[in-house]
């Protein structure tokens, strides 16, 4: 987790905490956990909001693959543009 601008009022020790503690939980745990988190949150959103969110999952997973399937290469080789090269950072 990355902190910047847009996140540094976040409470980032809590949320460290709190996604360590979903990770410990047996994958089907954590997949219902991340439903429920994704109807709560999609409640909250537009309809266009809840696009750009899905977008920045898909973009996460992207850039694990890819660097689960070069290791050692850095970021610098990566193909898939990461969320600091979109937001210009």
């Amino acid at each position: 987790m990355t902190t910047s601008p847009e996140t540094a009022d976040l409470n980032h020790a809590a949320l460290r905490r709190f996604i360590g503690g979903a990770n410990a939980l047996p994958l089907d745990d954590r997949i219902t956990l991340l439903k429920g988190l994704i109807l709560g949150t999609a409640k909250e959103l537009t309809p266009a909001e809840f696009d750009n969110l899905i977008a920045e999952l898909l973009l996460k997973g992207e850039r694990l693959y890819e660097a689960l399937g070069h290791p050692g290469e850095g970021r610098a080789t990566r193909l898939v543009m990461g969320e600091r090269d979109l937001e210009g950072r």
